[in-house]
């Protein structure tokens, strides 16, 4: 996918992050001249393409009120990560229980939390 001047601008308004207001879209695409929707779908786009690895909240935790987090890492069999990382994330002291892909041989784990 080949980036176009739109492209660009939007890469350039959303890469600190996204306004923190009720509709996020509309707000960049009032910035940029163009919908809300044309926003989205272009996210979408890029996203689905590879261009954009992902869209989500990052939280500051020391703004929230945390003086200190941890992370493990696990590697756990395929065929039971789902299933383990739905018990990891109900523990009360876990705010994030993710999977992620391996990067063999320097990085065998699958299961953030």
């Amino acid at each position: 996918m080949a980036l176009n001047d739109f492209d660009r601008a939007l890469i350039a308004a959303t890469q600190g992050g996204l306004p923190l207001v009720a509709r996020p879209y509309e707000a960049v695409g009032a910035m940029l001249g163009v919908s809300g929707e044309q926003v989205r779908e272009r996210m979408a786009s890029m996203l689905a393409s590879g261009l954009i690895r992902r869209i989500g909240a990052v939280p500051n935790h020391y703004r929230l009120g945390y003086t200190a987090n941890g992370m493990s890492v696990w590697d756990v069999d395929d065929a039971q990560v789902a299933a383990l990382g739905q018990k990891i994330a109900l523990l009360p002291g876990v705010s994030h229980c993710y999977r992620r892909p391996r990067h063999l041989p320097e990085w065998p784990y699958n299961l953030f939390a």
